[in-house]
């Protein structure tokens, strides 16, 4: 119980200023107190409440009824008997707060009468920017109390206002009145709390907010855990009471090294992948579609709440709260649960580079720019309309540091994939000269932002073992995915936009022009090593006017068809990781249309597109039973040419190899004619099948296969070839790839 020593007597002024909700320490007047009394011993205690509307109060304990009288506006004062504990201390016993209203009797706990639910560890761990688990305390947080009375059962509410003049709690519990809740400051923390008796799990909340303009302003917790569903913009009580059976999986994924692992990525937009279904509904559609075909991952498109749909949930203002469009979080914990179990990893965009302008949400806070850098020329995107996080106040870094960790620590994801990287990294993205401010030294980076992306990495991948962190970036910042104990940015792994550039571009020529941009197609090996890289064929290729993958892709529609296949082989075999979003496993004719409806799944009545699926699955299926595709992504060790020069016939061929010294060999044929009487060196002697054709007819291709001897094997020559001592006539299709292993001899 929360006890303080006072005179007995407030000010009017003190007593106005509690009674209309804006005084900065209302625990400071109201609840119990110990006094000095002159009538008696010396020693007693006054009960304040506020009730406003009430006829009369009386202080019940379990010793008896103690009539209260209204002081001021509201405020009703009683004194109790003082007794003594076995110290000489006054004994201050539980109560209840009995009021008559309208004819009718009313009796509640007071909200006043409790200690602070934050410790001062909290408050300095959050003042100096390094309280991990800031969710914790932060926010709405259920809690019970044993009392004379029974438990009691209620919600702390703790907000990080530094610059309010006097914050309440507004919600269902009081009917949108936060006059009898007004929060305390907690001193120079700049955090405001409340513990409210009788709130419970599904009510919705805000906060009131006066600014130092003495203007009220509703806003939502920064830290709520769950949100009305948008266009209402309320705040949810929320507590999680998921058991998750995902035991096997977050065991065995701290033993492994993802960036060495396979990584299949299948990118995924909840809203639009199979318009109408909830949470629950993807934990069985999706999981079964993604296990069907599988992939080894799924990275979803921002989770976290955000009002406007049509952002793909890019602008957030719900940084701790899945999105209540498709169900509860433990609905989303679900979802996650069955995809471990499914053994699919997920993957989450996360956005700490902006946010949006929303009234109702982290702008201008408390009246100041508080999350936001206060200077325009580092605080807004010009862009996109949004706020620009301040990432050198302690406070800021810390609720996204924290963020992160409650993906990983609250919902078991196994990755995220941070968005907008470069426009964090640089203080003149996207601006003109003139409309950007230099950092200390002069130059262009954002040394703020910097420090928070290494101190995110490392932390997270300290806390939990076996996690990945992703960089969507655009640019050649050096260092992107080199740990920070070297002076890296300390991700694992980052999307390679150069290779999607360069291929795209490349594989949008017509074949007979192919010839004229080989090195658009050999130049991502130059810097293949310098980053970790996954190579993305993300959402961002198919909107906005660019038409879908198979749109983009020249020829009649058995060559698109091609085009494709081979598209996709090529990136398959390629090092690096792979990701393709939603509707290209089948080659989805539209671009994809946003949030509006669902992808295209009537093109799968067509052979050829349901032959692009299975293609997709075969490619899974070996990447997954192969090392050599995946094992050695990150080192020269894992790749070397057979021939990069043959741009006359536009075909490239290489190796890809595991560190036991294993082989595949592939060979690419990017125009429309096939070679049967094709040429290969090859890596050494003996025998090789092959294990995948693009032109294979259960993908709707032409059939131009390499079914080898009776035995099904392709047996090597010792003809020199090429600068190697051995080689094999192969069948190469149009517009086609060839996978052939290395047999044990």
């Amino acid at each position: 119980m929360d006890t303080k020593k006072d005179t007995g007597n407030v000010d009017l002024n003190t007593l106005s200023a509690v009674a209309s909700g804006d005084y900065y320490d209302p625990h400071a007047v109201l609840g119990p107190h110990v006094v000095d009394d002159a009538d008696g011993d010396g020693r007693a205690f006054y009960i304040r409440v506020h009730r406003p509307f009430a006829q009369e109060v009386s202080i019940r304990t379990v010793d008896g009824v103690y009539k209260a009288v209204h002081e001021h506006g509201g405020i009703w004062l009683a004194k109790l008997p003082a007794g003594k504990d076995a110290l000489g201390e006054v004994n201050i016993p539980d109560y209840r707060v009995v009021a008559l209203l309208n004819g009718e009797t009313f009796e509640l706990d007071d909200p006043y009468r409790f200690w602070p639910t934050l410790g001062e560890l909290d408050l300095h761990l959050i003042s100096e920017g390094r309280h991990e688990e800031l969710w914790r305390v932060l926010g709405a947080n259920v809690k019970t109390y044993s009392s004379d009375f029974g438990d009691v059962h209620g919600v702390a509410f703790s907000v990080w206002a530094p610059n309010a003049k006097a914050v309440r709690v507004v919600g269902d519990f009081n009917f949108w009145n936060g006059v009898s809740h007004s929060m305390r400051s907690l001193g120079s923390s700049g955090v405001w709390e409340l513990f409210i008796p009788g709130a419970t799990l599904g009510q919705n909340y805000k906060f009131q907010i006066q600014t130092h303009w003495l203007e009220w302003v509703d806003k939502i917790d920064p830290l709520a855990k769950a949100t009305q569903v948008p266009p209402n913009t309320a705040s949810v009580i929320f507590d999680s009471n998921y058991l998750w059976e995902d035991e096997e999986w977050m065991k065995s994924r701290g033993s492994k090294n993802p960036h060495t692992g396979p990584c299949s990525v299948y990118e995924v937009h909840l809203g639009s992948w199979r318009k109408g279904l909830s949470y629950a509904d993807l934990a069985k559609e999706l999981v079964e579609y993604v296990s069907a075909l599988g992939f080894t991952h799924v990275e979803f498109m921002p989770v976290a709440e955000h009002p406007f749909a049509p952002s793909w949930g890019y602008q957030v203002t719900g940084y701790y709260a899945p999105t209540s469009r498709f169900g509860t979080p433990d609905e989303f914990r679900y979802l996650v649960d069955e995809l471990h179990k499914a053994n699919i990893g997920v993957i989450l965009d996360w956005v700490p580079a902006h946010f949006p302008k929303d009234s109702f949400a982290l702008g201008r806070f408390d009246g100041t720019a508080l999350y936001e850098d206060p200077d325009p020329k580092r605080g807004e995107h010009p862009d996109w309309g949004t706020y620009i996080f301040n990432y050198g106040r302690y406070e800021v870094k810390n609720f996204l540091v924290a963020n992160a960790c409650y993906w990983f620590e609250e919902f078991h994801v196994d990755a995220l994939r941070v968005d907008a990287v470069a426009s964090m990294l640089y203080l003149d993205y996207s601006r003109d000269k003139g409309t950007w401010a230099p950092n200390r030294y002069g130059g262009r980076e954002n040394l703020e932002a910097i420090e928070f992306i290494k101190e995110v990495n490392a932390t997270v991948y300290k806390r939990y073992p076996g996690i990945m962190m992703i960089a969507e970036e655009s640019t050649a910042f050096t260092g992107v995915t080199a740990p920070t104990s070297t002076g890296g940015l300390g991700f694992g792994l980052k999307w390679n936009m150069g290779w999607m550039n360069d291929t795209l571009r490349y594989i949008e020529h017509d074949p007979i022009h192919r010839s004229y941009h080989h090195g658009e197609l050999t130049f991502s090996m130059v810097y293949a090593y310098s980053e970790n890289y996954i190579l993305p064929l993300s959402h961002d290729e198919v909107v906005h006017g660019k038409g879908s993958i198979i749109g983009k892709l020249p020829g009649d529609l058995w060559q698109k068809l091609a085009n494709i296949r081979l598209l996709l082989a090529y990136q398959w075999a390629h090092p690096g990781k792979q990701l393709i979003f939603m509707g290209t496993e089948f080659a989805q004719w539209y671009e994809w249309a946003g949030a509006d409806s669902s992808i295209d799944w009537g093109a799968l009545r067509d052979p050829g597109h349901k032959g692009v699926q299975e293609l997709v699955k075969d490619l899974n299926a070996l990447y997954l039973q192969k090392p050599q595709l995946h094992e050695l992504d990150n080192t020269s060790a894992g790749f070397e040419w057979i021939d990069s020069d043959d741009w006359s016939r536009s075909i490239i061929s290489f190796v890809r190899k595991n560190s036991a010294g294993q082989v595949i060999v592939v060979v690419a044929n990017f125009v429309g004619t096939p070679l049967e009487d094709y040429r290969l060196a090859l890596p050494g002697g003996g025998r090789y099948r092959e294990v995948l054709n693009t032109d294979d007819l259960k993908y709707a291709g032409s059939g131009v296969t390499n079914p080898g001897d009776a035995h099904g094997n392709i047996v090597a020559e010792e003809i020199e070839w090429t600068n190697r001592p051995y080689s094999a006539v192969l069948r190469v299709p149009p517009l086609g790839a060839v996978f052939l292993e290395h047999l044990e001899n």
